[in-house]
């Protein structure tokens, strides 16, 4: 009896962390499996017997195999035709969710959430969809596609496993077909109809590729033969103007070598794309002797 509340007070420790998010999850699974090495609740001889079951494995495995779908554009196949279903988000949510219940079933739920992960930020993306209209109905479809088949969630692997060892023989690839195939059909009419006016539209954070794109900031000049500025380096620019100037490249029209933009002047006809700088019409004041 001493056992069980050890067991019970690491599970609940293991559940507020997982809670609080302060520490890794693996690291807190970690944790939670030492401590009950230690308080002799499992044996040490059999404490990392769990990564050589069969939905560990299998879990692995898949995860390797959707990876290898991404390099071989295989994700960019299925954002490609997912982008045609139209700008509605009605229509990329009904793509998006019949894909990833059709690949779970087929080769672990997640597995083709990780591959379709990157589809849906895309679709998101380039439509204007908040992200969160599309993730979440995406992992409760994962879940539903996993009820179909025996390789489709690590838990039907686990009770096939299970099953096995009692002498009943495990269970085949479809047996859980009649029952999951219900409930992942009546799961994605909920979330056509229904689901998207229950899910909460979060605007995330700007995704990387947007806080470096550099069209939103950069402007080009174009110095002409007769320019005042023909000679002038960029320092004597930011003098002048007045207001900072981070040059990006400088090159010549004539040619595809760029120029240095900092320390040599500008030749004539020159092209140069910066942040944030005004015009040379608008800087009055004459060059710095």
């Amino acid at each position: 009896m001493q056992d069980a509340y050890w067991v019970f007070a690491v599970l609940f420790l293991t559940l507020v962390a997982f809670v609080w998010g302060r520490f890794r999850y693996d690291m807190v699974a970690m944790a939670a499996l030492l401590v009950s090495v230690l308080l002799g609740l499992v044996p040490a001889d059999e404490a990392f017997s769990g990564f050589g079951h069969p939905a560990v494995i299998t879990v692995a495995a898949v995860l390797i195999l959707s990876r290898g779908f991404e390099h071989a554009g295989v994700v960019d196949w299925i954002a490609e035709k997912t982008l045609k279903a139209g700008s509605r988000p009605i229509w990329q949510l009904s793509v998006l969710t019949a894909t990833v219940i059709l690949l779970s079933a087929m080769m672990n739920n997640v597995g083709a959430l990780a591959l379709l992960l990157p589809v849906a930020v895309r679709v998101a993306r380039e439509h204007d969809t908040s992200p969160s209209l599309l993730l979440m109905p995406l992992a409760f479809g994962s879940l539903l596609g996993g009820l179909i088949t025996l390789i489709g969630t690590p838990p039907n692997i686990i009770i096939s496993a299970f099953r096995a060892g009692q002498g009943e023989g495990p269970f085949s690839m479809f047996d859980f077909a009649p029952v999951g195939g219900a409930v992942a059909l009546a799961g994605f009419a909920f979330m056509i109809l229904l689901g998207g006016r229950l899910t909460p539209q979060r605007q995330g954070q700007a995704s990387a590729d947007e806080l470096f794109e550099t069209s939103a900031y950069l402007s080009e000049l174009h110095v002409n033969e007769d320019a005042k500025a023909v000679g002038w380096r960029l320092r004597e620019l930011q003098e002048v103007c007045g207001d900072p100037v981070w040059c990006w490249r400088c090159c010549a029209a004539t040619s595809a070598t760029p120029a240095t933009a900092s320390s040599a002047p500008w030749p004539p006809a020159t092209s140069c794309c910066w942040r944030r700088a005004r015009t040379i019409s608008s800087c009055s004041r004459t060059r710095p002797g």
